[in-house]
């Protein structure tokens, strides 16, 4: 297991697995934060109930911008563009959930709830990773993302209590991106991510971050009143 710690100076000498793997990461990375403004704002930012829900989405969409300029930093600074998913349709995002649209307020709320969150488990794989810069960084991302996952959990938990018809549509798209969100870990067996883990650039294997994530989830869907989806009804990656 290699447990180095690795500046920029150091990175050509790395392996070539290595060099590939963080590359790798950094980009989808880079994706998945700008994915989410371009999934909600057009539909999302004119329809906010309120002035304040309506700061709190441009605030949400320029704190994920700002994340992505600094994975797409770390990534030019070891030779890898990223500049390419700022324009990429969202149909060709490397992260299935981030393929669409999000055009309810039922979805958006669900959207912080359990991705936002599954955005918060990625990023704590980095945490003491063997990447010192990419460590640096995160302190303030996943501060910011700890935000998002509180409005989205708040608002999930607002619409639901209503009752009646929100309710459903809440538990409708609770089921929806539920299945969407475990996908997001990735294959249980996976290769890739145990040489993540080899190199230190992740804590977790896919299946561990997956458990630990529906462990978390679960419990605050039924404090909730709302039902826990079928973990495997319609799963890509199992």
């Amino acid at each position: 297991m290699f447990r180095d710690k690795v500046e920029l100076k150091d990175f050509e000498k790395m392996d070539p697995e290595y060099k590939d793997l963080l590359g790798r990461i950094l980009t989808i990375q880079a994706d998945c934060e700008i994915g989410g403004p371009h999934l909600y704002v057009e539909h999302i930012l004119p329809s906010a109930p309120t002035k304040i829900d309506q700061l709190i989405v441009a605030r949400t969409a320029a704190e994920e911008i700002d994340h992505y300029r600094k994975m797409a930093r770390l990534a030019g600074e070891i030779g890898v563009d990223a500049s390419f998913v700022l324009s990429q349709p969202n149909q060709k995002r490397y992260v299935e959930a981030f393929r669409g649209t999000i055009a309810t307020w039922e979805d958006f709320a669900i959207f912080g709830f359990l991705i936002d969150r599954i955005g918060r488990y990625q990023l704590e794989e980095f945490i003491d990773c063997t990447y010192a810069p990419l460590d640096r960084v995160l302190p303030d991302i996943i501060k910011e993302e700890a935000g998002h996952i509180s409005y989205g959990t708040n608002k999930t938990a607002e619409l639901a209590a209503k009752g009646g018809e929100s309710r459903e549509k809440v538990q409708k798209a609770l089921s929806s991106w539920y299945i969407r969100a475990l996908d997001m870990f990735g294959r249980s067996e996976s290769r890739r991510s145990e040489r993540y883990c080899y190199w230190g650039i992740k804590r977790r294997t896919n299946a561990q971050a997956r458990a630990e994530y529906i462990k978390e989830v679960n419990p605050l869907i039924e404090q909730m009143g709302l039902q826990v989806p079928d973990p495997n009804a319609g799963r890509l990656y199992v």
